[in-house]
C-alpha cells in the first residue's frame, strides 16, 4: 500500500471508530442522561397541554402567540445552516464542506423536528393536526389554505422530507465502510441493512451521484421559501411591526445566521469529544467564522432597513411600536438581541479569534441567545400594543411554557447524540475524494 492509500484508508478508519469503538463513553452517557431528563420534560409539559389546553400558558388578547412560535421560528432557522453547508456548497463544489456536512444535515433533521412539533401542539386539538393536510376536500370545510397553520403544513413537511432524504442519501456509502469494519454480528446487521445493500459498484456510484446532486438541487431554494413563508406568518397581518416586504430576505438572512452559529458550537464540541482535529480543522474554523460574520452582518442590515423603512413611512403606529421596541415594556429583548447578535460578532474581524474554538463557541452561543430573543421581540412587540387602546395587554410566558422549551431541546439533543454515538459523523469518502483530488492536480502541475 501506498503512502497516498494509506492516508485515504486512514481517514475511514478515523470515522468509522467513532461509532464501532466510542472515544468517550462515559461523557457520552452523561450528555445523554442529561438529555433524556430533559425529554421527560418536554412529555410532562405536552401531557399538561394535551389535558388542560393551551390555557396553561401565559397566551392572552392581544399575546395569543407565545414563545411557542418564536421558539418555531428560532429552531426552524437553525435549520437551515445545515442545508446551505451540505446542498448549496455540493452544487458549487466547495470541497472544504465535506468535514461539516454530515453532523450539520443531522443538526437540520433535528431542528425542523422540533419545529414542527410546536404549531401541533399550540393548535388546542392537537389531534386534528391532519385538518392541514391537503388530502381531498368534498365538504369545502378544510384544510383553510388562507389560515398560516396550512402553509406551515406545505413548508415544514416538504423540508423535512427533502432534508431526510438527502442526509440519508449522503450518509450510506460510509455506512456500508461501518459495516465492512463492524466486529460485532449485531453492528454488521445493523449497519449492512442501513446501507441497503451498497458495495461501491460503478453503477451505484453514478446513481448515488445523481441522487444527490438532484436532491440537493431541490433542497437549496427551500431554504428560500421556507422562512420567507415563516416570514408571511407576520408581514401578511395588517398589524404595526409586521406589515413590512422587508420581512422575507430578513428572516432568510436571520435564520441563516443563528444556524450558522449553532454549527459552529456544534464543530467546536465534536472536535474537541471526537478528537477530530485533523478533520475538522483550523480552516474549517476559520471559514465558519467568515460565514458567521458575513450572514450576522446581513442581518444587522436588516435591523438598520427596517427601522429605516419606519421612519421614512412615517406612520404613526408604526412609529408608536418602534418607539415601544426601542424604550418600552419589552425594551430588553430588543437591546439585547442587538448586543447579542452584533457586539461579540465584531470579534470575527481577527483571524486568531476565528480559529480560537473556545471563543468561537461563546460567539456562537452569543448569537443563537441573541437570535431567540429576536424572535420573541417581534412576535411580542408586534401584538401587545395594537390598533385598539381597549385590547392592549401585556405578556408574560407561564412556567410550562418555560419547561416545553426546556423539554424541546431535549428532543433536539437525545436524536442528535444518538446520531453521534451510532452513525458515522464526518463524511469520510467526500474528504477522500477530496485528497484524491488534490494530490492528482498536484502531479499534474
Amino acid at each position: 500500500m501506498t503512502s497516498s492509500e494509506g492516508e485515504l484508508s486512514a481517514v475511514t478508519e478515523e470515522v468509522t471508530r467513532i461509532p464501532l469503538a466510542y472515544p468517550e463513553p462515559r461523557a457520552w452517557w452523561i450528555c445523554f442522561g442529561f438529555s433524556l431528563l430533559l425529554l421527560l420534560t418536554f412529555l410532562a409539559s405536552a401531557a399538561m397541554v394535551f389535558g388542560r389546553g393551551v390555557g396553561v400558558w401565559g397566551n392572552n388578547i392581544p399575546v395569543n402567540w407565545g414563545i411557542a412560535i418564536s421558539n418555531y421560528i428560532w429552531f426552524l432557522g437553525i435549520g437551515h445552516a445545515g442545508t446551505l453547508i451540505s446542498a448549496m456548497l455540493l452544487l458549487l463544489e466547495a470541497h472544504w464542506r465535506n468535514s461539516l456536512n454530515r453532523f450539520a444535515e443531522a443538526m437540520t433533521l433535528f431542528a425542523v423536528i422540533c419545529a414542527g412539533l410546536y404549531p401541533i401542539l399550540h393548535l388546542g386539538r392537537p389531534w386534528f393536526f391532519y385538518w392541514m393536510a391537503p388530502y381531498p376536500n368534498t365538504m369545502t370545510i378544510w384544510p383553510q389554505f388562507k389560515s398560516p397553520l396550512s402553509w406551515d403544513f406545505f413548508a415544514v413537511l416538504t423540508y423535512l422530507t427533502v432534508s431526510a432524504l438527502f442526509w440519508y442519501i449522503g450518509i450510506v456509502p460510509d455506512l456500508a465502510a461501518t459495516r465492512d469494519r463492524a466486529r460485532k454480528r449485531r453492528y454488521q446487521v445493523f449497519y449492512g441493512l442501513a446501507a441497503l445493500g451498497w458495495r461501491g459498484s460503478a453503477r451505484h456510484w453514478v446513481r448515488w451521484r445523481q441522487s444527490y446532486r438532484l436532491t440537493a438541487a431541490i433542497a437549496v431554494p427551500l431554504v428560500v421559501s421556507v422562512h420567507s413563508e415563516v416570514s408571511l406568518l407576520f408581514a401578511a397581518g395588517p398589524l404595526p411591526g409586521w406589515n413590512s416586504t422587508v420581512f422575507p430576505p430578513y428572516f432568510v438572512l436571520g435564520a441563516a445566521f443563528s444556524g450558522f452559529a449553532v454549527v459552529s458550537m456544534i464543530a467546536v464540541v465534536l472536535r474537541h469529544a471526537l478528537g477530530l482535529g485533523n478533520l475538522v480543522t483550523a480552516r474549517h474554523l476559520d471559514l465558519l467564522g467568515k460565514l458567521l460574520l458575513a450572514t450576522g452582518l446581513m442581518t444587522a442590515y436588516g435591523y438598520v432597513i427596517e427601522v429605516f423603512d419606519t421612519l421614512y413611512g412615517g406612520d404613526r403606529q408604526e412609529m408608536d411600536t418602534l418607539m415601544s421596541r426601542v424604550a418600552g415594556t419589552y425594551a430588553w429583548s430588543y437591546w439585547g438581541a442587538v448586543v447579542a447578535n452584533f457586539v461579540p460578532l465584531q470579534l470575527l474581524w481577527w483571524r486568531g479569534v476565528r480559529t480560537n474554538p473556545i471563543l468561537l463557541f461563546l460567539i456562537g452561543l452569543s448569537v443563537a441567545v441573541g437570535m431567540w430573543l429576536e424572535r420573541y421581540m417581534l412576535l411580542v412587540t408586534g401584538l401587545y400594543r395594537n390598533y385598539l387602546v381597549s385590547s392592549w395587554g401585556d405578556y408574560h410566558p407561564s412556567f410550562w411554557e418555560w419547561s416545553l422549551f426546556a423539554g424541546m431541546l431535549g428532543v433536539f439533543l437525545a436524536p442528535f447524540l444518538l446520531f453521534v454515538r451510532f452513525l458515522p459523523v464526518i463524511s469520510a469518502f467526500e474528504i477522500k475524494e477530496t485528497l484524491f483530488e488534490e494530490r492528482e492536480g498536484a502531479q499534474h502541475a
